[in-house]
């Protein structure tokens, strides 16, 4: 069995960029999404940094159920289970945590993990993850790296999002690379937008965002 579904795969595929978040207060999560919704994401990663993150992942599941709502910075075990009592369509970690790994296929949830180098995928390959976050994307080496590391593994299936440094001056040539699913877009919802509430901003960020994948890839 597989980590992460194919239809949620081609899902998120669909999507082309999924906005990572860190929300510092609950309340801001259902405008937040609503946002990015009205301006064409359809897809996002709430990270587990801050105690309002688990809260604001039921909100958003229960009052933008369209929106595909993920986890990400799962880094234990327990941080599996939370994630998906709070409603988790996805999980995501920065590393490839073989106990994390083992933890989410055993109960059910989709996850991808954090590689950066072969041994990464290796890893990530013994535990039948096939959708593996690149992550740290630019610092590591950039999509001429991620074309490198990734060749030995096409024939296997494997896809990746790219994260850390990825933004709008160079996310149309990762949305062009046929190994990358979705990007992780944290620039889409900044931390400082959110915190001023300026969800004008954000959904203006998101249409831009929205317009580039339709545009990279047809709409498809």
């Amino acid at each position: 069995m597989h980590l992460f579904p194919v239809p949620l795969q081609e899902r998120l595929h669909q999507a082309g960029i999924l906005a990572v978040l860190i929300l510092d207060n609950a309340d801001d999560a259902v405008p937040l999404a609503n946002a990015l919704f009205e301006g064409g994401i359809r897809a996002m990663e709430l990270t587990l940094r801050t105690p309002a993150a688990l809260d604001a992942l039921r909100r958003i599941r229960a009052e933008v159920p369209d929106m595909i709502a993920g986890a990400g910075t799962l880094l234990r075990p327990e941080q599996v289970d939370d994630a998906q009592a709070a409603g988790a369509a996805f999980g995501v970690a920065p590393g490839c945590n073989p106990r994390v790994l083992e933890h989410a296929l055993g109960c059910g949830l989709p996850f991808a993990p954090g590689v950066c180098t072969p041994t990464d995928i290796e890893i990530a390959l013994e535990a039948n993850a096939r959708l593996l976050k690149f992550f740290p994307a630019e610092p590591c080496g950039g999509l001429a790296y991620l074309r490198t590391i990734a060749a030995p593994f096409t024939h296997l299936g494997v896809k990746f999002i790219p994260l850390g440094g990825v933004g709008p001056g160079n996310a149309e040539a990762y949305l062009s690379e046929p190994s990358v699913l979705a990007l992780g877009g944290s620039w889409l919802a900044p931390r400082n937008l959110v915190q001023r509430r300026d969800w004008e901003a954000i959904r203006a960020n998101a249409r831009d965002a929205a317009d580039l994948v339709a545009r990279v890839r047809g709409g498809t």
